[in-house]
């Protein structure tokens, strides 16, 4: 019987698929494909591989602080599946990740096998998905090193590529030649001329000892750096913290550039098992059109949509009408707060869209209109100078952290459930159609007792407005800021 860890990447800001995806809600945790998100589909299809001579464990997901509460979220909606979040200090790419899972699956002397995939990957065919996977830790378990190859069907210039040893006909399990970066349109046509070369699709099978031998011998500075983070760990619930002062001096690489480019042309067995499950990794607007269903004239809609005489293209919608006529070859994404139009031929382009958001300032590539917390969420409604309206919601049993604010005032309407205000030394029930006023410096706190969710609209009035003008007293979530 042999034990696999899955290992979740679930890093990563998934800026070409703006404005849908954003900082504070990455393209992971949306639902792009089917009717759950990716984060979820990468973790229901690993822990599916079971059988008779293979045993999983619960899963490690190596995200960040800011969505660990996102991944718990929807961790907590698959029932049947047990996890445990890594979470990162600051982003240092996939080989310290993947050095902290690795860490800690061995903790207590175990060597299982890892299976690695990112969290924003879609795969149509889970059956052939499943069956690659099985191949893969079979082989893995004997110390090699496997990496999941995609038979290319196109000159495709954004992935990286593996040239495999052994004849263009040999589509079986073989050894990896060379690691090659992403080409330009001639280099990758001559690619999928030779037959010679599959996409590389960061999808990794080896033990945790083997990862753990090969970045001694390539990269002994983050093997030593992150080993120190990972021995001053906490841990509370379900989340592991290495010690981010130790973490802060880890240097950052990805798993390719650190090991597998190495392996080649040393003394490790790396293979390459390829993968045709219909695997995309939906690295821009294009490509969720590729994946998505589309009609007669290839269009491939979401939400409220009319479209005449339009074709080939993805038009999404998310909070209201969107129509478009005459259109050919167009991306049209709709969000409460921002709307993109771009060609879809080049939409790997938008992430200068959000370069240039960066550069200015400005908010839209960080947070949605409607927010995420532990708790619940807010949607801000309208906002001028000296006022702000948002709709709040509060999760059955949740509550914010009892806070206060030096700038703003606040008057709350229940207009759904029930609310538990603590406002200065008074605690009192509110019930939908009640009110109350929160004066500026007050300490107070919003809770839901009820078994539905509460609902309320905020209008907050005063001199500052942004959301960093709270004082916390004490939080649910052991938050400080």
């Amino acid at each position: 019987m042999t034990k696999i860890v899955p290992v979740i990447l679930c890093g990563g800001s998934g800026t070409r698929l703006w404005p849908l995806s954003r900082a504070g809600f990455p393209k992971q945790f949306l639902v792009l494909s089917g009717t759950t998100s990716l984060f979820q589909q990468a973790v229901q299809r690993v822990n599916a591989i079971a059988d008779s001579d293979i045993q999983v464990s619960p899963t490690l997901i190596v995200t960040n602080e800011e969505h660990r509460f996102l991944a718990l979220d929807q961790l907590r909606e698959m029932k049947s599946v047990a996890a445990s979040l890594l979470l990162e200090p600051t982003g240092k790419n996939t080989a310290p990740a993947l050095t902290l899972a690795a860490l800690e699956a061995t903790a207590k002397g175990d060597d299982p096998v890892l299976v690695v995939t990112p969290a924003d990957q879609t795969i149509q065919d889970d059956a052939a998905f499943t069956s690659a996977l099985q191949q893969s830790v079979r082989a893995a378990s004997d110390g090699a090193i496997i990496i999941l190859g995609i038979t290319p069907d196109r000159p495709e210039t954004g992935y990286g590529y593996i040239r495999r040893t052994g004849s263009a006909a040999s589509f079986g399990e073989s050894a990896v030649a060379q690691f090659a970066e992403k080409p330009d349109a001639a280099t990758a046509q001559q690619y999928l001329d030779s037959g010679e070369y599959l996409w590389n699709s960061g999808m990794f099978v080896l033990r945790a000892s083997t990862w753990l031998k090969a970045l001694a011998q390539f990269r002994p500075d983050i093997a030593e750096s992150a080993r120190l983070s990972w021995s001053e760990k906490t841990s509370d619930a379900q989340f592991i913290r290495p010690n981010a002062a130790a973490f802060a001096k880890i240097p950052a690489d990805s798993i390719d550039y650190a090991v597998m480019e190495k392996c080649p042309r040393s003394a490790f067995d790396i293979r390459m098992i390829p993968l045709a499950a219909g695997w995309n990794d939906l690295g821009a607007w294009d490509a969720v059109w590729q994946v998505g269903k589309q009609d007669a004239q290839a269009n491939v809609t979401y939400g409220d949509v009319i479209q005449t005489n339009s074709s080939n293209s993805l038009i999404y919608s998310s909070s209201r009408l969107v129509s478009t006529v005459g259109i050919d070859h167009l991306v049209v994404v709709e969000t409460p707060d921002a709307v993109l139009v771009a060609d879809r031929r080049q939409s790997q382009d938008v992430k200068a869209i959000v370069a240039q958001l960066t550069q200015q300032g400005r908010q839209e590539h960080t947070l949605h209109r409607k927010v995420y917390r532990p708790w619940g969420w807010y949607d801000s409604i309208d906002e001028e100078e000296r006022f702000k309206v948002k709709r709040i919601q509060v999760k059955p049993g949740a509550s914010l952290s009892l806070q206060k604010h030096h700038h703003r005032a606040e008057h709350w309407v229940v207009v759904r459930g029930t609310a538990e205000v603590t406002c200065g030394d008074k605690v009192m029930l509110l019930t939908e159609n009640q009110s109350t006023y929160i004066p500026l410096g007050e300490v107070h706190r919003l809770a839901n007792p009820g078994a539905i969710p509460l609902e309320i609209i905020e209008v907050q009035s005063g001199s500052y407005l942004g959301e960093d003008d709270i004082v916390r007293f004490e939080d649910t979530y052991g938050r400080t800021k």
